[in-house]
């Protein structure tokens, strides 16, 4: 076994004498098409304005090549990886977790929490977790998940009915379509 790790998520680009098709689709490298040319006739344009051929598009006919600095190319290219990278936001999984005797503040707090995790695209899985002899009077925290479930009705949807798994009832929500569309229209 080898002690290194080899990164296979790079991309490789044929670059300058590497390309080798007959005819190319030439693009600037502000992404505007200069057209269908003989490969000889990029090259020659990359020689005069110092720029490197990359090649965008290998599987097209004719193949894409770009008239760019080839550092600069990598470099929009890691800017374009981390954008979607950071567009990946949401859909996680967020617990907010209650005893059946919350105070009013804490309370408060907790659904101002949870309003942010549904309104960003997140589930929540509320946990009420009860202690000692809370464990005698369920309906206590079937009465605050019945609460939550009203203050939550405008952000998120309860997934099914809440279920008791040892020392503590658990209810899931997922976040309503309607608060998507109302902050589309605030940011328009």
């Amino acid at each position: 076994m080898s002690s290194f790790k080899t990164n296979t998520n790079r991309k490789f680009y044929k670059i300058n004498q590497y390309i080798n098709a007959p005819t190319v689709r030439l693009l600037s490298d502000d992404g505007k098409q200069i057209g269908v040319v003989s490969l000889t006739e990029a090259r020659q344009q990359a020689q005069e304005t110092g720029l490197d051929l990359v090649e965008i598009n290998g599987k097209a006919v004719p193949p894409v090549i770009k008239l760019i600095s080839f550092t600069k190319f990598k470099y929009q290219e890691s800017k374009k990886l981390q954008a979607e990278k950071k567009g990946i936001k949401g859909g996680d999984l967020k617990e907010i977790q209650m005893s059946p005797f919350i105070g009013a503040g804490d309370y408060e707090t907790r659904i101002k929490r949870s309003q942010k995790f549904l309104t960003s695209g997140n589930k929540i899985k509320l946990s009420v977790k009860f202690q000692g002899r809370q464990m005698n009077h369920p309906e206590f925290g079937h009465n605050l998940i019945a609460k939550v479930k009203t203050d939550l009705q405008d952000f998120g949807t309860p997934e099914g009915e809440a279920k008791l798994i040892g020392k503590r009832l658990m209810l899931t929500f997922t976040p309503s379509k309607k608060v998507g569309g109302v902050k589309n229209e605030e940011t328009k």
